[in-house]
């Protein structure tokens, strides 16, 4: 453990145990939703690799228009 969790942890032992619940409770929700997003982003690797390979795809081909939209000549 890091030593600024341990001054963390001194200093949550040292309130009433009610508060010390709603604590932990926030600290292990934050672990949860932490783990679920690494698990989704996980979960998307290969459609943001479909999505690469066809983005390149494009620009080999010459459908992208580089550069700022805005300076694009009007239709």
């Amino acid at each position: 453990m890091n030593a600024l969790l341990e001054k963390a942890l001194a200093e949550v032992a040292r309130l009433p145990e009610e508060e010390q619940e709603v604590i932990a409770s926030l600290i292990l929700d934050e672990i949860a939703a932490e783990r679920g997003w690494d698990e989704r982003f996980a979960k998307t690797q290969d459609q943001l690799g479909t999505l690469v390979r066809s983005a390149r795809a494009e620009v080999a081909r010459g459908d992208v228009v580089a550069g700022d939209p805005s300076d694009r000549p009007a239709k």
